[in-house]
């Protein structure tokens, strides 16, 4: 056994070996405590849980390595996530890699908005666009069973990350592919184009900061304002939706004018932008004109902003 009750002998306890973590880990992480319990938990396979409620059990010797060097590369800056190889979303246990953006709370908002116009008893189809991890693609499968969902990554080594992700949650309704923004969207029209692309601006201090500077950095930066994949998104896209399709994007906090502008400019309506838990405007979609008769409206202009945040949570590292 890994950990075992303390006895006579010179073994570290967990209770002793969280408390020297958490005291290394707080010059660095934001949540030292959550760190080493997670990372405790991962190196003796237990649940967090039962390793609270042990914390006189003994590590031995060889756990007791392995956990200082789990800690050691946390404080140097590691993303959890990528110590463990998972990361919880929509309540769903994803894996995690070096090649994929780590999934943030905030992006919950990006699902809730494509089911907000995604009926659950209707079919659609959904393209979500740099889908990483497949987190979005595969929360919104799971949720619209209905729905045929595709997500599309130009990194090879995501897309197989995302395809495991969907296999071991049984999301048999996503489907991924090798791709870059739309161009593997041309066979047929969308009822959703979704994405959380690269939106952090080129030469942003926070790309360089602890957790942010281990993930891909073609994930996070877009251009000197960060909006050149959002630019490319905005016209590529509504060639690309159903009548009445929606395109519904993620942003940084000081974008979302400039996103509401690219969508009017590309020839949507009912443009609006949903704002997170902590009031910053987050998602920002648009729809195509729907057919004759349709008899839902087309916005009321750039201003146009729904300011109650919808159910989710969380913050974006770099908050841009």
């Amino acid at each position: 056994m890994s950990a075992s009750p303390a006895t006579g002998n010179p073994k570290v306890t967990i209770g002793r070996a969280l408390t020297r973590a958490r005291a290394a880990l707080e010059a660095t992480s934001e949540t030292p405590r959550l760190d080493a319990e997670i990372l405790l938990a991962q190196t003796l396979g237990w649940s967090r849980p039962r390793l609270l409620a042990h914390p006189e059990a003994s590590i031995d010797p060889g756990c007791a390595r392995r956990f200082g060097a789990l800690v050691k590369r946390r404080c140097d800056g590691e993303p959890v996530a990528y110590l463990t190889g998972r990361r919880e979303f929509w309540s769903l246990d994803l894996a995690v890699t070096p090649d994929t953006l780590v999934p943030r709370p905030e992006t919950e908002h990006l699902v809730e908005a494509v089911l907000g116009v995604v009926p659950a008893d209707t079919p659609a189809t959904v393209a979500d666009i740099g889908t990483g991890t497949g987190a979005v693609a595969v929360a919104v499968a799971l949720e619209r069973p209905r729905a045929f969902v595709l997500g599309s990554d130009r990194s090879r080594a995501a897309v197989e990350v995302a395809r495991e992700n969907a296999a071991r949650l049984d999301a048999g309704n996503a489907a991924f592919i090798v791709a870059d923004a739309c161009s593997a969207l041309a066979s047929r029209r969308w009822s959703v184009i979704v994405s959380n692309p690269p939106y952090v601006a080129e030469g942003d201090p926070r790309l360089e900061t602890a957790d942010v500077r281990f993930e891909p950095r073609d994930a996070l930066a877009a251009g000197p304002l960060g909006l050149d994949v959002l630019e490319t998104l905005a016209r590529q896209a509504p060639a690309r939706l159903a009548p009445g399709g929606w395109l519904v994007l993620e942003h940084g906090s000081e974008q979302g004018a400039a996103v509401r502008s690219l969508l009017f400019r590309a020839g949507l309506g009912a443009v609006a932008t949903i704002r997170d838990l902590a009031g910053n405007e987050r998602v920002t979609l648009g729809r195509c004109a729907p057919t004759a008769g349709d008899g839902r409206g087309a916005g009321t202009g750039p201003g146009a902003i729904d300011a109650e945040p919808i159910a989710g949570a969380g913050r974006r590292t770099p908050a841009a």
